[in-house]
């Protein structure tokens, strides 16, 4: 295996990592210095040296509500996990701009494992989607099948009734005067 094929992390290891926060697929800043082999406060200090590369849409700060269901999921063990600072959280762009604050060749390669990551999970989520909607037309598929069945059964009843109870068959031909 070469060294641009080998991971450091495997890809499911980051992909537990990645959590739907605001309807957005994040990771947490905790977690993001433990792949890059960085303190938290440092992983901090550096995007706020370059807060313009990261709007809202890149990064943003967990608020308490959001913290405590993070504990309380057991994404984080407790909120002294956290370092008694509200962690900041990155999109899947937002880490991909940390590429460019972060100048270390472990950042460099973690960052490509992250992004191999998410596009993982986002083929998942694609084939999960396919699986669901292919189940869904099966699902229709057999209610009309049950229908036809109830439908098949119900004219063999009527037959059977038919067969059980027929009805006196009027007599064709001429009549005689003596019958």
């Amino acid at each position: 295996m070469s060294e641009n094929n080998k991971q450091l992390i495997p890809t499911e290891q980051i992909i537990n990592k990645i959590f739907l926060i605001r309807d957005e697929k994040v990771m947490l800043d905790v977690h993001l210095s433990e792949i890059y082999g960085v303190e938290t406060r440092a992983l901090k200090q550096a995007v706020r040296r370059n807060m313009d590369l990261f709007p809202d849409d890149f990064m943003f700060v967990l608020t308490d509500a959001e913290i405590d269901i993070m504990v309380s999921q057991n994404v984080i063990p407790s909120k002294q996990h956290l370092g008694g600072s509200k962690p900041f959280v990155y999109t899947e762009t937002g880490v991909a701009m940390l590429s460019s604050v972060l100048k270390s060749k472990r950042a460099k390669e973690m960052n490509i494992a992250i992004m191999r990551a998410f596009v993982a999970l986002r083929r998942m989520i694609l084939n999960h989607t396919e699986i669901r909607l292919e189940l869904e037309e099966i699902k229709k598929k057999l209610a009309n099948q049950d229908k036809n069945i109830e439908l098949v059964f119900t004219y063999l009843d009527e037959l059977i009734e038919k067969q059980e109870n027929p009805e006196p068959r009027r007599q064709i031909g001429y009549k005689r005067k003596d019958e």
